[in-house]
């Protein structure tokens, strides 16, 4: 499998008409411990702010410039850099496609399930069980719900 190669899984527009493409690395080698998942996104592109209160992500540029958005602020990613998302809340983020050209990034992560998620500019939590999703591809059980739906008193 080759990284810079034109397989793709999912190919699919989003409703702000920015085309994506996502290769299921991690699934295809059958792994087990470790995803992963090759994309490839418009101009436009906004990924989900987002944290994971139970896996670990690595993001690493293959082509293009991406920006990583997280709550210090905004970084720009050239092919060849990395970034790492702890689990909780130090790893709030989100990669998008504020260039005028395609971007390609691999995304690695743990595989811990049940896991939870927190999107905050959404006002969601969501919950994982049965495997962990990749983008295109949900988990045997996946839910979101409202951030608030879980207080008590």
């Amino acid at each position: 499998m080759n990284l810079n190669g034109e397989r793709w899984d999912v190919e699919r527009v989003t409703r702000d008409g920015v085309r994506v493409k996502l290769l299921h690395v991690g699934h295809r080698f059958g792994s087990e411990l470790i995803g992963g998942t090759l994309m490839e996104v418009g101009p436009g592109y906004r990924g989900p702010y987002h944290l994971h209160y139970g896996n670990e992500e690595l993001a690493v540029v293959v082509a293009g410039r991406a920006t990583v958005r997280g709550p210090d602020g905004e970084r720009d990613l050239a092919p060849g850099d990395v970034a790492f998302f702890p689990r909780g809340e130090d790893g709030l983020h989100a990669i998008d496609n504020t260039s005028d050209e395609p971007v390609r990034f691999f995304l690695l992560s743990s595989k811990v399930h049940p896991d939870v998620t927190r999107r905050p500019e959404e006002g969601l939590v969501g919950v994982f069980a049965g495997d962990v999703p990749t983008l295109g591809r949900d988990a045997p059980f996946e839910a979101f719900f409202p951030a608030d739906a879980a207080r008590v008193g």
